[in-house]
């Protein structure tokens, strides 16, 4: 008996591995990993699930169509448009300041050979198409290791942006926002992604128009939005919500910042997703204050 006994310990003990590394590399078995480990705790009930797409993804999926996970970030990726439907990050001060040795320069942009070729956008798409290739999670994020901020220039991280007054401007100032915000308050979680907003042409009717760059049909956002949760350093301190979309378009640089605010439900309209998924609303502390300095005078 006691000879049966262990061997189903040992047994346990292997499965649960092998479920710990498939969980690690699967976003749907992570999905439904809380049910499976419940099972799994027979032997062991203090079983570890703590790993980096559950902390990464603690806010919930927005959406769960072909998402992928990298080392420092998880995506889901659109295989219609060849661009992510979103990215998520989540940033912390002791990372920003990187890694002697992680450099920008030694990265270089690339087809994510794991998607399919008929849905892989590939450099050629890009090449001549007047747009710049903008990165979701953003490089300067990801600089504690070299392969972080390398899995960035994957070009399912990348979207066809503006070049001047967007990518190297507003954008650029948004994503600087974001790593300020990370330094003020030590975390900071992070969905970006593209919008595709319609305009309306009369009453009760809209039109949809957008460009597609290169063979591959990668298509061009009309709009991008980022969603930007600031953990509190309060104890059971509620966390803090800001959302932004910004037009894929020059933005002059007299404009506020905070001019792009927006209504997190808004996005979840055009985008066809669902943030804080089990999350009330009301356990969020706030969203949207009109100017920065009220959100540091109210947050800690």
């Amino acid at each position: 008996m006691a000879c049966f006994v262990a061997g189903v310990y040992f047994q346990h003990r292997h499965a649960t591995r092998d479920l710990q590394q498939l969980v690690q590399e699967n976003p749907y078995a992570y999905y439904l990993s809380p049910k499976i480990f419940k099972a799994f705790r027979f032997f062991d009930p203090q079983i570890e699930e703590v790993h980096h797409v559950q902390r990464i993804m603690k806010y919930g999926f927005p959406g769960l169509d072909d998402v992928r996970i990298y080392s420092d970030f998880v995506l889901s990726y659109d295989r219609r448009n060849r661009i992510a439907h979103w990215v998520c990050e989540h940033l912390q001060g002791s990372n920003l300041h990187g890694q002697p040795g992680v450099r920008r320069s030694s990265a270089t942009y690339r087809p994510d050979m794991s998607v399919p070729s008929t849905f892989r956008a590939s450099l050629a798409d890009y090449r001549h198409s007047g747009f710049d290739r903008g990165h979701l999670a953003a490089a300067g994020n990801h600089r504690g290791h070299q392969l972080h901020c390398n899995e960035t220039f994957f070009l399912t991280n990348i979207a066809p942006q503006i070049g001047q007054g967007f990518n190297s401007g507003a954008w650029n100032q948004l994503e600087t926002y974001v790593r300020h915000l990370t330094q003020s308050f030590g975390s900071v979680y992070v969905c970006t992604g593209p919008l595709f907003k319609a305009r309306q042409q009369g009453i009760n009717k809209w039109s949809l128009e957008y460009q597609l760059i290169g063979s591959n049909m990668v298509a061009v956002p009309t709009h991008y939005f980022k969603v930007i949760t600031i953990e509190s350093k309060l104890p059971h301190g509620k966390p803090y919500m800001e959302a932004y979309v910004l037009p894929n378009a020059p933005i002059p640089q007299e404009l506020e910042l905070r001019s792009f605010l927006c209504d997190i439900r808004e996005i979840e309209h055009f985008a066809g997703l669902k943030f804080f998924d089990g999350l009330r609303r009301s356990a969020i502390f706030g969203s949207n204050y009109p100017n920065e300095a009220q959100v540091f005078r109210d947050f800690e």
